[in-house]
């Protein structure tokens, strides 16, 4: 996966932004960050609350889902997708390497979208996100059957 990926015109996933990163976002023109990362995780330039103090203090809004691949449930995708569509648009959602954030996502449009799971691990594929971990996939792919209008 590149650095960032625009999936359409709200929404962009990526990696983790430094901190240069982080503060040019504003004039990007996200209006809101999503940071898919927990606390103390490796090679985090800020901590969650750190990253929220400096998106708030740029006046964009910040939204922390912390998502580890042993505790990804359907509770947690569905705590997410509550909260992303009243958020200001477009969007910068990020994790450490865009993954988590790219499947958080995917999850969200493909169950709005109505498409199956199978289709949306397909467009995945498509788009670049390279998901190699069975977990992931299942997860996905059954979130999305399970939810999709």
């Amino acid at each position: 996966m590149q650095d960032k990926m625009k999936i359409n015109d709200n929404v962009t996933v990526g990696a983790q932004p430094s901190e240069d990163e982080l503060r040019q976002l504003d004039q990007q023109g996200y209006k809101s960050v999503i940071n898919f990362r927990g606390e103390g995780e490796d090679d985090q330039p800020l901590s969650p609350d750190a990253e929220g103090a400096k998106v708030t203090a740029q006046g964009m809004n910040y939204l922390h889902v912390p998502v580890a691949m042993g505790s990804m449930e359907n509770k947690l995708v569905d705590q997410f997708r509550d909260k992303y569509v009243s958020l200001p648009k477009p969007v910068f959602a990020h994790c450490k390497s865009g993954k988590r954030a790219g499947a958080m996502v995917m999850m969200h449009l493909a169950a709005e979208q109505g498409m199956s799971g199978e289709q949306t691990l397909q467009k995945a594929e498509q788009m670049g996100f390279e998901c190699e971990q069975e977990e992931l996939r299942q997860f996905v792919k059954n979130y999305v059957d399970n939810h999709s209008k």
